[in-house]
Protein backbone atom coordinates (compact mmCIF):
# COMPACT_ATOMS: atom_id res chain seq x y z
CA UNK A 1 0.00 0.00 0.00
CA UNK A 2 0.82 3.25 -0.01
CA UNK A 3 1.11 6.22 2.74
CA UNK A 4 1.88 9.91 3.41
CA UNK A 5 4.42 10.20 5.65
CA UNK A 6 5.49 13.42 7.61
CA UNK A 7 9.34 13.97 7.14
CA UNK A 8 9.20 16.90 9.95
CA UNK A 9 9.57 20.63 8.51
CA UNK A 10 6.65 20.72 6.34
CA UNK A 11 7.88 17.47 4.10
CA UNK A 12 5.49 14.73 3.18
CA UNK A 13 6.79 11.97 1.35
CA UNK A 14 4.87 9.10 -0.44
CA UNK A 15 6.07 5.95 0.87
CA UNK A 16 4.96 2.53 -0.10
CA UNK A 17 4.43 0.00 2.57
CA UNK A 18 3.93 -3.67 2.88
CA UNK A 19 -0.23 -4.32 3.16
CA UNK A 20 -1.12 -4.68 6.71
CA UNK A 21 -2.41 -7.89 8.31
CA UNK A 22 -4.41 -7.96 11.36
CA UNK A 23 -2.81 -9.46 14.39
CA UNK A 24 -4.99 -10.66 17.50
CA UNK A 25 -8.10 -7.88 18.39
CA UNK A 26 -7.04 -6.34 15.27
CA UNK A 27 -8.81 -5.12 12.33
CA UNK A 28 -7.98 -3.70 8.78
CA UNK A 29 -10.06 -0.76 7.57
CA UNK A 30 -9.79 0.12 3.48
CA UNK A 31 -9.80 3.63 3.80
CA UNK A 32 -12.37 5.82 2.48
CA UNK A 33 -11.94 9.58 3.67
CA UNK A 34 -8.95 10.78 6.21
CA UNK A 35 -9.15 14.47 7.44
CA UNK A 36 -6.58 16.71 7.83
CA UNK A 37 -7.13 18.27 11.18
CA UNK A 38 -5.68 21.55 12.38
CA UNK A 39 -3.85 19.40 15.02
CA UNK A 40 -1.74 17.55 11.93
CA UNK A 41 -0.04 20.97 11.65
CA UNK A 42 1.63 20.45 14.59
CA UNK A 43 3.76 17.41 13.52
CA UNK A 44 3.95 18.97 10.26
CA UNK A 45 5.85 22.04 11.06
CA UNK A 46 8.55 21.12 13.13
CA UNK A 47 11.46 18.49 13.50
CA UNK A 48 10.65 14.68 13.73
CA UNK A 49 9.40 14.05 17.49
CA UNK A 50 9.41 17.27 18.69
CA UNK A 51 5.86 18.21 18.57
CA UNK A 52 4.80 14.87 19.84
CA UNK A 53 7.39 15.39 22.65
CA UNK A 54 5.85 18.91 23.55
CA UNK A 55 2.23 17.48 23.79
CA UNK A 56 3.11 14.61 26.17
CA UNK A 57 2.94 11.74 23.86
CA UNK A 58 6.54 10.35 23.84
CA UNK A 59 10.02 11.51 21.88
CA UNK A 60 9.05 8.86 18.87
CA UNK A 61 11.44 10.80 15.49
CA UNK A 62 10.59 8.14 13.39
CA UNK A 63 8.75 9.02 10.47
CA UNK A 64 5.13 7.48 10.24
CA UNK A 65 1.58 7.77 8.20
CA UNK A 66 -0.11 10.59 8.49
CA UNK A 67 -3.78 11.15 9.27
CA UNK A 68 -5.95 10.74 12.84
CA UNK A 69 -9.44 11.40 11.18
CA UNK A 70 -10.05 8.08 9.53
CA UNK A 71 -13.41 6.83 7.67
CA UNK A 72 -13.26 3.62 5.72
CA UNK A 73 -14.83 0.22 5.42
CA UNK A 74 -14.11 -3.34 7.36
CA UNK A 75 -11.99 -5.23 5.17
CA UNK A 76 -9.99 -8.03 7.58
CA UNK A 77 -10.44 -8.99 10.71
CA UNK A 78 -7.97 -10.69 13.32
CA UNK A 79 -8.03 -13.96 15.56
CA UNK A 80 -10.20 -13.23 18.25
CA UNK A 81 -12.38 -10.67 16.51
CA UNK A 82 -15.95 -11.79 16.56
CA UNK A 83 -18.05 -11.36 13.09
CA UNK A 84 -20.58 -9.27 15.03
CA UNK A 85 -18.04 -7.19 16.35
CA UNK A 86 -16.26 -6.01 13.33
CA UNK A 87 -18.37 -7.16 10.17
CA UNK A 88 -16.95 -7.33 7.02
CA UNK A 89 -17.68 -4.38 4.97
CA UNK A 90 -19.13 -2.33 7.73
CA UNK A 91 -18.68 1.34 7.06
CA UNK A 92 -16.92 2.54 9.98
CA UNK A 93 -14.75 5.62 11.87
CA UNK A 94 -11.76 5.34 14.33
CA UNK A 95 -11.53 6.94 17.82
CA UNK A 96 -8.02 6.90 16.95
CA UNK A 97 -6.33 6.05 20.36
CA UNK A 98 -5.00 3.14 21.83
CA UNK A 99 -4.67 2.61 25.21
CA UNK A 100 -4.54 -0.83 27.92
CA UNK A 101 -7.98 -1.65 26.99
CA UNK A 102 -8.74 -2.74 31.08
CA UNK A 103 -8.31 0.90 33.21
CA UNK A 104 -11.32 2.54 34.02
CA UNK A 105 -10.74 4.96 31.18
CA UNK A 106 -10.38 2.19 28.61
CA UNK A 107 -13.52 0.62 29.69
CA UNK A 108 -15.87 3.69 29.45
CA UNK A 109 -14.56 4.98 25.82
CA UNK A 110 -11.88 7.50 27.03
CA UNK A 111 -8.84 5.11 25.91
CA UNK A 112 -6.79 8.45 25.33
CA UNK A 113 -7.14 9.51 28.94
CA UNK A 114 -5.40 5.69 29.66
CA UNK A 115 -2.45 6.20 32.63
CA UNK A 116 -0.47 3.32 31.06
CA UNK A 117 0.42 5.03 27.84
CA UNK A 118 -1.45 5.35 24.59
CA UNK A 119 -0.71 5.05 20.95
CA UNK A 120 -2.30 7.91 19.11
CA UNK A 121 -2.97 6.86 14.81
CA UNK A 122 -1.37 9.60 12.83
CA UNK A 123 0.73 10.89 15.75
CA UNK A 124 2.80 8.30 16.93
CA UNK A 125 1.39 5.10 14.84
CA UNK A 126 0.52 4.85 11.31
CA UNK A 127 -2.50 6.55 10.43
CA UNK A 128 -5.29 6.91 7.92
CA UNK A 129 -3.19 8.91 4.41
CA UNK A 130 -3.01 6.07 3.34
CA UNK A 131 -4.91 2.91 1.28
CA UNK A 132 -5.25 0.39 4.39
CA UNK A 133 -5.14 0.95 8.43
CA UNK A 134 -4.68 -1.19 11.09
CA UNK A 135 -6.48 -0.80 14.58
CA UNK A 136 -7.85 -2.43 17.01
CA UNK A 137 -11.40 -3.99 16.75
CA UNK A 138 -12.29 -1.87 19.68
CA UNK A 139 -11.38 1.33 18.39
CA UNK A 140 -14.36 1.37 15.82
CA UNK A 141 -17.05 3.04 15.45
CA UNK A 142 -20.08 2.52 13.17
CA UNK A 143 -20.67 5.16 10.80
CA UNK A 144 -24.42 6.05 10.13
CA UNK A 145 -25.56 5.58 6.69
CA UNK A 146 -26.79 8.37 6.36
CA UNK A 147 -23.73 10.20 6.39
CA UNK A 148 -21.13 10.07 3.78
CA UNK A 149 -17.30 9.01 4.58
CA UNK A 150 -16.05 12.41 4.41
CA UNK A 151 -18.48 13.25 7.29
CA UNK A 152 -17.63 10.48 8.62
CA UNK A 153 -14.01 11.69 9.26
CA UNK A 154 -14.44 15.12 10.20
CA UNK A 155 -16.50 13.27 13.03
CA UNK A 156 -13.60 11.22 13.72
CA UNK A 157 -11.61 14.13 15.79
CA UNK A 158 -12.84 17.56 14.66
CA UNK A 159 -15.97 18.02 14.67
CA UNK A 160 -16.35 15.52 17.30
CA UNK A 161 -14.28 17.35 19.44
CA UNK A 162 -16.49 20.67 18.84
CA UNK A 163 -19.92 18.52 19.67
CA UNK A 164 -17.64 17.10 23.16
CA UNK A 165 -16.99 20.31 24.03
CA UNK A 166 -20.12 21.58 24.12
CA UNK A 167 -22.18 19.11 25.82
CA UNK A 168 -19.38 19.13 27.99
CA UNK A 169 -20.03 23.41 28.72
CA UNK A 170 -23.91 21.86 28.64
CA UNK A 171 -25.15 24.57 25.92
CA UNK A 172 -28.71 24.91 25.77
CA UNK A 173 -31.21 26.60 23.36
CA UNK A 174 -31.49 30.50 24.33
CA UNK A 175 -27.62 31.06 25.64
CA UNK A 176 -24.80 33.20 23.41
CA UNK A 177 -22.16 31.42 22.58
CA UNK A 178 -18.23 32.93 21.66
CA UNK A 179 -16.42 30.43 19.51
CA UNK A 180 -12.45 32.05 18.89
CA UNK A 181 -10.86 30.61 15.50
CA UNK A 182 -12.88 29.09 12.91
CA UNK A 183 -10.63 26.49 11.95
CA UNK A 184 -12.45 22.81 11.17
CA UNK A 185 -12.87 22.61 14.69
CA UNK A 186 -14.02 26.18 15.31
CA UNK A 187 -16.43 26.45 12.36
CA UNK A 188 -18.04 23.08 13.59
CA UNK A 189 -18.80 24.29 17.10
CA UNK A 190 -20.20 27.32 15.06
CA UNK A 191 -22.53 24.88 12.88
CA UNK A 192 -23.02 22.97 15.80
CA UNK A 193 -24.08 25.66 18.26
CA UNK A 194 -26.52 27.34 16.01
CA UNK A 195 -28.21 24.10 15.46
CA UNK A 196 -28.79 23.54 18.97
CA UNK A 197 -30.38 26.68 19.31
CA UNK A 198 -27.74 29.07 20.53
CA UNK A 199 -26.24 32.57 19.62
CA UNK A 200 -23.57 32.03 18.14
CA UNK A 201 -20.71 34.96 17.79
CA UNK A 202 -17.79 33.79 15.74
CA UNK A 203 -14.52 35.07 15.63
CA UNK A 204 -11.00 35.05 13.35
CA UNK A 205 -8.50 37.29 11.96
CA UNK A 206 -9.35 35.52 8.34
CA UNK A 207 -11.46 36.91 6.11
CA UNK A 208 -12.60 34.28 4.11
CA UNK A 209 -13.07 31.95 7.38
CA UNK A 210 -15.36 34.71 8.67
CA UNK A 211 -17.53 33.99 5.86
CA UNK A 212 -17.79 30.85 6.21
CA UNK A 213 -18.27 31.27 9.55
CA UNK A 214 -21.83 33.16 8.38
CA UNK A 215 -22.31 30.49 5.99
CA UNK A 216 -22.15 27.83 8.70
CA UNK A 217 -24.74 29.89 11.23
CA UNK A 218 -23.08 32.83 13.35
CA UNK A 219 -25.27 35.66 13.99
CA UNK A 220 -22.35 38.03 14.33
CA UNK A 221 -19.02 37.38 12.87
CA UNK A 222 -15.83 39.58 14.16
CA UNK A 223 -12.87 40.09 12.86
CA UNK A 224 -10.43 40.09 15.50
CA UNK A 225 -8.03 42.13 13.56
CA UNK A 226 -9.86 45.11 13.19
CA UNK A 227 -11.64 45.28 15.92
CA UNK A 228 -11.78 45.08 20.02
CA UNK A 229 -13.14 41.66 20.15
CA UNK A 230 -14.28 42.28 23.92
CA UNK A 231 -15.82 45.59 23.51
CA UNK A 232 -17.56 44.42 20.57
CA UNK A 233 -18.69 41.34 22.37
CA UNK A 234 -19.83 43.08 25.61
CA UNK A 235 -21.82 45.56 23.56
CA UNK A 236 -23.16 42.95 21.70
CA UNK A 237 -24.72 41.25 25.14
CA UNK A 238 -25.71 44.59 26.78
CA UNK A 239 -22.21 44.38 28.97
CA UNK A 240 -22.76 41.13 30.53
CA UNK A 241 -20.86 38.65 28.29
CA UNK A 242 -21.68 35.27 27.07
CA UNK A 243 -23.13 32.33 28.61
CA UNK A 244 -20.59 30.43 27.03
CA UNK A 245 -16.96 30.68 24.94
CA UNK A 246 -15.14 27.99 23.11
CA UNK A 247 -11.15 28.76 22.20
CA UNK A 248 -10.29 26.76 19.46
CA UNK A 249 -7.45 28.27 17.63
CA UNK A 250 -4.69 27.87 21.03
CA UNK A 251 -3.78 31.67 20.79
CA UNK A 252 -2.37 33.26 23.99
CA UNK A 253 -4.35 36.43 23.39
CA UNK A 254 -7.99 34.35 22.27
CA UNK A 255 -7.76 32.50 24.74
CA UNK A 256 -7.65 35.32 27.21
CA UNK A 257 -10.24 37.40 25.23
CA UNK A 258 -12.67 34.00 25.62
CA UNK A 259 -12.32 34.04 29.41
CA UNK A 260 -12.47 37.61 29.84
CA UNK A 261 -15.96 38.04 27.20
CA UNK A 262 -17.61 35.31 29.41
CA UNK A 263 -20.56 36.39 31.71
CA UNK A 264 -20.12 35.65 35.52
CA UNK A 265 -21.50 32.61 36.30
CA UNK A 266 -20.71 31.77 32.68
CA UNK A 267 -18.10 28.79 31.43
CA UNK A 268 -15.31 29.25 29.23
CA UNK A 269 -13.52 26.35 27.56
CA UNK A 270 -10.03 25.37 25.65
CA UNK A 271 -9.78 23.16 23.17
CA UNK A 272 -6.91 24.36 21.36
CA UNK A 273 -3.48 22.12 21.88
CA UNK A 274 -0.41 23.42 23.01
CA UNK A 275 0.86 27.01 23.93
CA UNK A 276 -0.01 28.85 26.67
CA UNK A 277 -2.02 31.75 28.44
CA UNK A 278 -1.28 34.40 31.37
CA UNK A 279 -4.47 35.19 33.71
CA UNK A 280 -5.48 37.93 36.34
CA UNK A 281 -6.78 34.72 38.28
CA UNK A 282 -8.76 37.24 40.68
CA UNK A 283 -10.45 39.55 38.25
CA UNK A 284 -10.78 36.96 35.10
CA UNK A 285 -11.91 34.35 37.37
CA UNK A 286 -12.35 33.89 41.20
CA UNK A 287 -14.92 37.60 41.00
CA UNK A 288 -17.06 36.41 38.39
CA UNK A 289 -17.38 32.99 38.65
CA UNK A 290 -16.30 31.30 36.06
CA UNK A 291 -15.81 27.99 34.98
CA UNK A 292 -12.91 27.46 32.83
CA UNK A 293 -13.24 23.55 31.56
CA UNK A 294 -10.39 21.88 29.03
CA UNK A 295 -11.62 19.51 26.89
CA UNK A 296 -9.48 17.20 25.10
CA UNK A 297 -11.55 14.74 21.96
CA UNK A 298 -14.23 12.96 23.05
CA UNK A 299 -15.06 9.22 24.28
CA UNK A 300 -15.83 6.58 21.66
CA UNK A 301 -19.05 7.05 22.54
CA UNK A 302 -19.24 10.45 22.64
CA UNK A 303 -18.28 10.13 19.00
CA UNK A 304 -20.93 7.97 18.12
CA UNK A 305 -23.33 10.37 19.76
CA UNK A 306 -22.03 13.17 17.77
CA UNK A 307 -22.67 11.47 14.34
CA UNK A 308 -25.65 10.38 15.35
CA UNK A 309 -26.41 14.18 16.40
CA UNK A 310 -25.59 15.07 12.81
CA UNK A 311 -27.15 12.17 10.96
CA UNK A 312 -31.04 12.87 13.09
CA UNK A 313 -30.34 16.65 12.31
CA UNK A 314 -29.99 16.80 8.64
CA UNK A 315 -26.96 18.99 9.46
CA UNK A 316 -25.09 19.00 5.80
CA UNK A 317 -21.56 18.64 7.57
CA UNK A 318 -20.15 17.97 3.55
CA UNK A 319 -20.20 21.95 3.59
CA UNK A 320 -17.14 21.96 5.74
CA UNK A 321 -14.93 20.91 2.95
CA UNK A 322 -13.33 23.68 1.08
CA UNK A 323 -10.88 21.26 -0.65
CA UNK A 324 -11.07 17.42 -1.29
CA UNK A 325 -7.44 15.85 -2.38
CA UNK A 326 -5.45 12.59 -3.61
CA UNK A 327 -3.53 11.12 -1.62
CA UNK A 328 -1.00 11.75 -4.30
CA UNK A 329 -1.73 15.48 -3.71
CA UNK A 330 -0.99 15.25 -0.02
CA UNK A 331 1.82 17.61 0.12
CA UNK A 332 0.27 20.33 -2.24
CA UNK A 333 -2.67 19.57 0.45
CA UNK A 334 -0.67 20.17 3.14
CA UNK A 335 0.84 23.10 1.94
CA UNK A 336 -2.72 24.98 1.53
CA UNK A 337 -3.64 23.71 4.99
CA UNK A 338 -0.99 25.18 6.23
CA UNK A 339 -1.56 28.67 5.60
CA UNK A 340 -4.73 28.12 7.77
CA UNK A 341 -6.97 30.80 5.42
CA UNK A 342 -10.23 28.19 4.05
CA UNK A 343 -11.97 25.52 6.24
CA UNK A 344 -11.12 21.86 6.32
CA UNK A 345 -9.40 19.40 3.59
CA UNK A 346 -10.07 15.69 3.53
CA UNK A 347 -8.07 12.77 1.02
CA UNK A 348 -10.35 10.84 -0.57
CA UNK A 349 -9.67 7.51 -1.56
Amino acid sequence: MRGAVFLGNRRIEIRSFPDPTPGPGEVVIQMKASGMCGSDLKFYRPPPGEAQKALGLGGNAEPFIAGHEPCGVVVARGPGVAEREAPIGQRVMDHHYAGCGVCGHCRVGWSQLCRTGITVYGVTAHGGHAEYLKVPARTLVPLPDELSFAEGAAVACGTGTAFGALRRMRLAGGQTLAVFGQGPVGLSATLLGAKMGARVIAVDINADRIALAKQFGADVALDAGKTDVEKEIKDLTRGEGVDLSLECSSAPAARLAAVRVTKTWGTACYVGEGGQVTLDVSPDLLRRQITLIGSWTFSAMGMAECARFIADSGIRLERIFTHRWTLDQAGEAYKVFDAQAAGKGVIEF
